[in-house]
């Protein structure tokens, strides 16, 4: 098995493209290069009751994100069509990028190895990752909780209300 990363602020972040659900390419360079910054944030799985919760403290802020200059972008391994699903029955506001080989949770190290009811696994850890538009990471954390997680990434960014 190969080394898990561990990224932190202070870095210089992953270059990563990938299409979301509706086949429109993402590239954190050619995001950088528009000035942007970007919050990217993996999830385990699509319409299950955290990453429900934690979509949608995003959709409710997305205001304030994109009023402070931040791209949202959601990734997990789950497929085009249930990320569709998805983002209709919860009215998400921001793209969700398709990684169903790994590719992005990889260089970001969200692939890691979990543990629940004594069962270790490998599976996406809830994580979270700012870019700054000079590529160059501004928060990363991982197991990161699925609510509340947006208010305290938005005190942490220096977003207020």
């Amino acid at each position: 098995m190969t080394e898990v990363v561990n990224l932190e602020a202070g870095e210089k972040s992953p270059s990563f493209t990938a299409i979301d659900s509706e086949g429109n390419s993402w590239s954190s360079d050619d995001l950088a290069s528009e000035g942007k910054s970007i919050i990217l944030y993996f999830y385990p799985k699509d319409s299950t009751p955290g990453c429900t919760t934690q979509a949608c403290d995003f959709r409710d802020n997305m205001n304030r994100l994109s009023g402070a200059g931040y791209v949202v972008l959601g990734v997990s391994k789950d497929s085009g069509k249930s990320h569709d699903n998805f983002i209709q029955k919860q009215e998400l506001n921001f793209p969700l990028l398709m990684d169903e080989d790994l590719t992005i949770h990889h260089a970001f190290g969200a692939w890691r190895e979990k543990q629940n009811y004594g069962r270790t696994y490998m599976g996406c850890s809830r994580s979270t990752f700012v870019i700054n538009a000079d590529g160059v990471l501004s928060f990363a954390r991982y197991n990161v909780k699925a609510k509340g997680h947006v208010e305290m990434l938005m005190r942490e960014l220096g977003i207020n209300g």
